[in-house]
């Protein structure tokens, strides 16, 4: 067995009602002064309100930046780091999806290291440790509340941007179910789905180790159990509750793990085209899953098992082909599309969307070895919607 090290800073409050355990989280970081970041339409929504009653009840002084947008870019995290710097806040608060946390984490950074925060792409970079930084996810997918990564766009390269540091990971984590409730059915899709893809790509790694599959594998069937679910009925505490918790621990074991195939071309159709993280993930899964399945069958055949298939009697790549089968089927059941060309993908961008895939570190913990000619070969049968071949 490889020799691994794991650790995981972050306290998580998990429950109805979690989010007023953030009284007693400022109290134990001597919070002054904070900034919530978010974005325009989690501020806008009931779940705010909570938000504006736990703060108020707070002692706090307090001010809200809700400018972040899907993908978000660096001139949104200068302007955030901006008022940090110019306010002397000594805290920042994650309030929202992937987007917001991703920012709040990068502002509480960037806000006690100088230059850019394209000088910290890669992993280990920053000197400093941040603001204190709190996370409340209002979506269950991207685990963003529990990883030690952020992910930026620059718009003038059309590029993710990954820093990834153990001062990354928030201080403290609220789950409350009660928070998403409200959610749009298509963004508890495509935000369930990238929950998924976390915790298959995790599973399969060359990085995995026994801690990161255990978590990987349990949030393959806590999400297989409650996603359709949530999708189909909003208000379902318990099964969003389950997604959230999924949603945490496929982000533990992927900060172990890394990734794969999936979010290394996902990545790139966001910084490239601006499609939604989640749904970028989830319509490519399938075709990564072919791709991988003759490097790992045994591992996507308890990935079928997860999922609820019945395996008996099969080898393990028929039983591997059902957990595919079972991912597609869940997309169909959530109105996600098939090819990737339904996202507004575009082929004239192909060799920018291949040499920025290879760019990523995911690639190197792909269960199979990946070439730029079979990672254009994945995105031309997605963007076809073609399964052969792979």
């Amino acid at each position: 067995m490889t020799s691994f090290t794991f650790g995981f800073p972050t306290t998580v409050c998990s429950g109805r009602g979690a989010i007023w355990s953030l009284l007693d989280s400022f109290k134990d970081v001597e919070v002054k002064k904070l900034l919530i970041v978010t974005d325009p339409g989690v501020r806008n929504a009931d779940l705010f309100a909570t938000i504006m009653k736990v703060m108020s009840k707070s002692g706090v002084d307090f001010s809200v930046y809700s400018d972040v947008e899907p993908n978000p870019s660096t001139d949104v995290l200068t302007e955030a780091v901006n008022i940090l710097l110019a306010e002397k806040f000594d805290a920042v608060l994650g309030v929202g999806g992937g987007s917001s946390l991703d920012v709040a984490k990068a502002a509480a950074a960037m806000a006690t290291n100088p230059g850019n925060v394209l000088d910290y792409e890669g992993v280990g970079k920053l000197k400093n440790p941040p603001l204190p930084l709190f996370a409340v996810p209002t979506t269950a997918g991207t685990g963003s509340e529990c990883t030690p990564a952020t992910v930026i766009t620059d718009k003038k390269n059309h590029f993710k941007v990954s820093v990834i540091s153990p001062y990354l990971y928030p201080k403290f984590a609220i789950l409350d179910p009660e928070l998403v409730v409200g959610l749009p059915p298509s963004i508890t899709a495509a935000t369930g789905m990238d929950a998924l893809t976390h915790g298959i790509e995790s599973y399969v790694s060359k990085q995995a180790n026994p801690i990161s599959k255990g978590l990987a594998i349990q949030s393959i069937r806590m999400i297989s159990e409650s996603l359709v679910s949530s999708y189909e009925n909003g208000s379902d505490l318990y099964a969003r509750e389950e997604l959230l918790i999924a949603s945490l621990m496929s982000g533990i074991a992927f900060s172990q793990s890394r990734l794969g195939n999936v979010h290394a071309i996902s990545h790139t159709f966001g910084g490239i085209f601006n499609i939604p993280h989640g749904l970028a993930n989830a319509t490519l899964l399938p075709y990564v899953m072919r791709y991988n399945l003759k490097a790992c069958p045994d591992l996507f055949k308890d990935i079928a098992v997860a999922m609820g298939q019945d395996v008996s009697g099969l080898d393990s790549i028929e039983a591997g082909y059902k957990a595919i089968k079972a991912v597609s089927d869940m997309n169909a059941s959530l109105n996600i599309p098939s090819a990737t060309k339904e996202l507004g993908v575009d082929l004239q961008y192909l060799d920018s969307m291949v040499n920025d895939s290879m760019r990523s570190g995911n690639v190197l913990v792909n269960p199979r070895e990946t070439s730029s000619n079979d990672i254009r070969n994945i995105i031309l049968k997605s963007y076809n919607g073609e399964t052969s071949n792979l």
